[in-house]
C-alpha cells in the first residue's frame, strides 16, 4: 500500500505537497546543424533518365525530404554515448532544357549520410508495456516474447526545407561528386513515390546537387518526473456556432491586416495602429520602432 504523503504516490490532487508523477521524454543531448551537402549524386528512373541524357543544361527546382533512416550504436569506452547514423532521403525536382529551347520536368532521388555522437545515458532494466487492444491474461504464442525490448535511447530529427544551392550535368564515364548509396539499397516505399524503375550505370549523363539542409537533432529517452500542479486542466472557452451571424458582423470582428500591405511591419503594430488614424501611417510607424 502505497502512503499518501509519500511524494511517488502519484496522487495528483494531493494538496499537502501539490506534486505529480509524470511520464516524459527528457531531452540528454541536442544538437543544431548547418550542412552544405555539396555535389550529391541524383538517382533517376528510366524516362527521367532519357530526358537527362538528351538535356543541355539543368536547374534544381524543388528540393523534399521524404523519408530518414535512423540507426543508433552505443560508442565503445564511453558510458551513455551513441553513435547516430542518419541517412537522409531527397525527392529533387529538376527542370532540364531539351532540343527546341523545351523544358520537360522530372524527379530524382538523392541520398546522404549524416553521422554524429550524442549522449543519451544508461538504462540496463527490461521495458514491457501493455497492449490495449490485447488485454487478456492469456496470450498467444506468437504474442509471447522471449526478448525484452529495446532499452536504447530515441533520436528525433527536425529538418527545415532544405535549399538548393546547385545543380550541375556531369558524363558517366568522369569520376565526380558523392554517392552513398546503389539503387539496390533503395527502400520499397521510397521506389513507390517515383513513376518508373530507377537504373544504374545507364545512360550518358549523370545529374549532381548541392544542398544546403538545417537540421536539429535531439536524444530523449522517456523518465518519469515528479512537478508541481496546480489544478487539472479544463477548458473553458464555450464552443459558439456562428452560422446563425450576420456575416458583415463577423467580417468588422476581424483586425486590418496591416502586415499584408507593409512587409516589413512588426505583429505589435497591428494593434497600434487601430488607435491611430488611418490617414496618418507615421504615428504608428515611429511607436513601432
Amino acid at each position: 500500500m502505497v502512503e499518501r504523503n509519500s511524494p511517488l504516490g502519484g496522487l495528483c490532487g494531493n494538496k499537502s505537497e501539490q506534486l505529480c508523477c509524470v511520464s516524459v521524454d527528457k531531452v540528454f543531448d541536442s544538437a543544431r546543424d548547418k550542412d552544405c551537402l555539396e555535389d550529391v549524386r541524383v538517382h533517376l528512373c528510366d524516362m527521367a533518365q532519357e530526358i537527362i541524357d538528351k538535356a543541355s543544361a539543368v536547374r534544381c527546382k524543388c528540393v523534399e525530404v521524404i523519408n530518414t533512416n535512423i540507426n543508433i550504436e552505443p560508442v565503445p569506452f564511453n558510458k551513455g554515448f551513441y553513435q547516430v547514423t542518419i541517412r537522409y532521403y531527397f525527392c529533387i525536382t529538376l527542370e532540364a532544357c531539351v532540343c527546341g529551347g523545351r523544358v520537360q520536368e522530372v524527379k530524382g532521388l538523392a541520398a546522404f549520410d549524416k553521422k554524429i555522437i550524442l549522449y543519451g545515458s544508461e538504462k540496463n532494466v527490461s521495458v514491457f508495456t501493455s497492449d490495449p487492444e490485447k488485454n487478456s491474461f492469456c496470450f498467444d504464442e506468437q504474442d509471447l516474447r522471449c526478448n525484452s525490448e529495446s532499452t536504447l535511447p530515441t533520436v528525433v530529427v527536425e529538418v527545415a526545407s532544405p535549399i538548393c544551392l546547385d545543380s550541375k550535368i556531369v558524363e558517366r564515364c568522369r569520376k565526380f561528386g558523392n554517392c552513398c548509396m546503389c539503387i539496390d539499397a533503395i527502400p520499397e516505399k521510397i521506389r513507390a513515390r517515383f513513376d518508373g524503375n530507377f537504373v544504374d550505370d545507364v545512360g550518358v549523363n549523370n545529374v549532381y546537387v548541392t544542398i544546403g539542409v538545417f537540421s536539429v537533432i535531439r536524444m530523449e529517452r522517456r523518465v518519469q518526473l515528479m512537478l508541481p500542479v496546480a489544478n487539472f486542466c479544463f477548458p473553458e472557452k464555450d464552443s459558439k456556432p456562428c452560422g446563425n451571424d450576420d456575416p458583415c458582423s463577423i467580417f468588422g470582428k476581424m483586425q486590418f491586416p496591416v502586415s499584408e500591405f507593409y512587409p516589413y511591419a512588426d505583429d505589435r503594430c497591428d494593434n497600434k495602429y487601430d488607435n491611430c488614424q488611418q490617414n496618418n501611417r507615421n504615428c504608428c510607424e515611429k511607436n513601432c520602432k
